[in-house]
């Protein structure tokens, strides 16, 4: 690849939007929540100042085009590979908030799969000059693959005892429904099973990444309570299907956790880390 994207690094652009009760009361009724009114739960960030593109714009796999704030990239697959997380304060209802985004850097890198290219951007979210969290993001894109990708195992037959933090899910249409809807994701991956098996060569509909990291999320705060959390790490290894299990686990040790998603096979899908807020 000969393009230099040097001149797009320290790109940035600003979003808006309210912590809405209504987003919050979606925000739990999609995740099963039991959460109180005044509380803004982890990972409802996710769902907050979010690129609006017109839907004229949308390319077939449901993606805006790039060439605004990402540069015009050769590779079509996206994927939300990793994310920083710093806790600052907690968001509360009808806070107005203000997300500022900067690319970070844009590295190409040669990998099994074959040549990518990786976005780090970073965003802060502030209210009223506050800052409350601050998220370094790291996006890569690559070619579409040349063969099918077979469905996993789903029949658990591995050893869970060592995670004293245990929650099953199996994620439904449903589910990835309504978390597109939710954070206004149209890549058609989540939702269109036709797309993603026939032109994306996926076996199923693909979970996405910022929910599995908030269901992770969401097992803490089952564990500790809201807003308990000082940060965040997580980095996706491999996809997870709807209609597979999905096996959630922690192990706290003192004021740090170790986190993981593990598919049916027992494959992890993502490792994660948090600190507990002093």
């Amino acid at each position: 690849m000969a393009d230099n994207w040097d001149t797009w690094i320290g790109r940035s652009e600003v979003r808006e939007d309210i912590v809405s009760p209504a987003i919050l009361r979606r925000f739990s009724a999609t995740l099963d929540l039991n959460t109180p009114e005044e509380i803004a739960p982890d990972g409802v960030h996710w769902c907050l100042c979010l690129p609006d593109a017109d839907t004229k714009q949308l390319k077939e796999d449901g993606h805006p085009p790039l060439g605004e704030f990402i540069p015009p990239l050769p590779f079509p697959r996206r994927m939300w590979a990793a994310s920083s997380v710093r806790f600052l304060a907690p968001l509360a209802p009808n806070m107005v908030v203000m997300r500022q985004s900067n690319i970070r850097s844009i590295e190409e890198k040669i990998g099994k799969s074959g040549d990518l290219i990786f976005v780090e951007i970073d965003h802060i979210t502030s209210c009223d000059g506050q800052k409350l969290i601050e998220e370094r993001q790291s996006i890569v894109y690559r070619d579409h693959p040349t063969k099918s990708t077979p469905l996993p195992d789903d029949d658990m037959s591995f050893d869970l005892s060592d995670w004293p933090w245990r929650r099953e899910v199996t994620p439904n249409t449903a589910l990835l429904f309504r978390y597109s809807a939710l954070t206004f994701n149209s890549h058609r991956i989540h939702y269109d099973r036709a797309y993603a098996v026939e032109q994306e060569l996926y076996p199923a509909l693909i979970v996405h990444g910022p929910l599995t990291a908030t269901l992770l999320l969401q097992l803490c705060a089952s564990e500790l309570g809201n807003n308990r959390l000082a940060s965040f790490e997580f980095r996706a290894k491999a996809p997870l299907y709807e209609g597979q299990k999905l096996y959630l686990v922690g192990r706290p040790e003192r004021n740090n956790i170790t986190l993981k998603a593990l598919g049916g096979d027992g494959r992890t899908a993502m490792e994660a880390t948090a600190a507990v807020r002093a």
